[in-house]
């Protein structure tokens, strides 16, 4: 479950320099993995599901600075990818409006990331603050809420197509299948956070695996109207609903969220095998949350070769700010354990890499 705030798109750019030389990324040819193209290097996801509260969510200020240091200092702990949220209201004025305004602002965004030289994971529809929300979209019928999701993929795709940093489009973080109208299209609360998205509250007569196939072809099939070439995935936890064979046919790669339990690292890893399904798979998130540092290097160290990407989360605090604040006595516990994540995420990224 995602358990950080999102990141939403706002802002102006200025660019310091010319972006480096990318190319794109697809599934290699034995559908383990990934590759660059034209170079035919392999591809490994490394990297965070990135957000930053600086002046996102404010047009008077500019975020850009900041957002260039993140991706700078990700860039040299070997991170290659970064994974943003995107914010279903900030991005559809209504049924048949997508804000331009910040389509253009993610545009942006991409350029930023094709200067460091970082990939991203652009996950949509993002509702998880309860003050964020169109009460004229959670107020739709089944389809009619799709056929909007679909509005705003093709509008993203449209925006995105020709960046070569766009590693993938998710087309929702970690959704149910099946709710009721009293229970609301939103659940999983974290944090006065609800993460979890529910796709139906109007058809439950119909297998889930159905219905769960039927909406991700829906948006699938928007995003290819406007964009050929990009991969597509899902971000499932591992009690998803629904088995991800079952919308598989629609997606170019399996992503799956795993926080390893202390003393349950071998569980995490039995998780991890169940989405093993012939596609590539990348933990799209993880973290020591509930578990200890070392725990969380171990279960990464063991899941190679089942995954072949890993993305961790980036706090607002940098690496060098933490270590900083450890030297003068003034660390938290919960800022140990970032600076633990960031020193772990430095020192196995080239052994994950694949590049020792």
């Amino acid at each position: 479950m995602l358990r950080l705030l999102l990141l939403t798109v706002i802002g102006v750019v200025s660019l310091a320099g010319p972006a480096l030389a990318m190319d794109s990324i697809a599934v290699s040819p034995d559908h383990k993995g990934f590759v660059l193209v034209p170079s035919g290097k392999t591809f490994h996801p490394w990297g965070h599901n990135y957000a930053s509260n600086d002046g996102l969510d404010d047009p008077a200020k500019n975020p850009w600075e900041k957002i260039d240091a993140d991706l700078a200092a990700m860039r040299e702990m070997h991170a290659n990818l970064i994974r943003i949220h995107l914010r279903f209201a900030k991005f559809m004025d209504g049924p048949d409006k997508p804000n331009e305004a910040a389509l253009k602002r993610l545009s942006e965004l991409l350029t930023h990331a094709e200067q460091h030289g970082i990939y991203v994971d652009i996950t949509g529809l993002a509702c998880y603050g309860k003050d964020a929300r169109a009460a004229w979209y959670d107020a739709l019928p089944d389809k009619e809420r799709w056929a909007v999701q679909a509005r705003f993929w093709e509008a993203v795709a449209k925006s995105c197509a020709d960046s070569p940093a766009v590693f993938c489009y998710d087309l929702v973080n970690e959704p149910v299948v099946f709710g009721t109208r009293k229970d609301g299209w939103y659940t999983g609360n974290y944090g006065g956070y609800e993460f979890l998205q529910r796709l139906s509250l109007d058809q439950a007569s119909r297998p889930p695996n159905e219905v769960a196939a039927e909406w991700a072809h829906t948006l699938t099939t928007a995003i290819r109207k406007q964009d050929k070439s990009h991969l597509i995935t899902i971000g499932m936890l591992p009690i998803f609903a629904v088995a991800p064979k079952a919308v598989e046919k629609d997606l170019d790669f399996i992503s799956v969220h795993i926080y390893p339990s202390a003393g349950k690292v071998d569980d995490a890893i039995a998780n991890l095998r169940q989405f093993a399904i012939g596609k590539p798979l990348v933990v799209e998130e993880t973290f020591p949350l509930s578990c200890s540092v070392e725990e969380e290097r171990d279960f990464l160290l063991k899941s190679r070769g089942i995954a072949t990407g890993w993305v961790g989360h980036y706090l607002d605090k940098s690496e060098a700010d933490l270590k900083a604040e450890k030297a003068a006595g003034k660390l938290t516990i919960g800022e140990a354990i970032n600076l633990g994540w960031d020193e772990t995420f430095r020192a196995i990224g080239p052994e994950m890499l694949g590049k020792k």
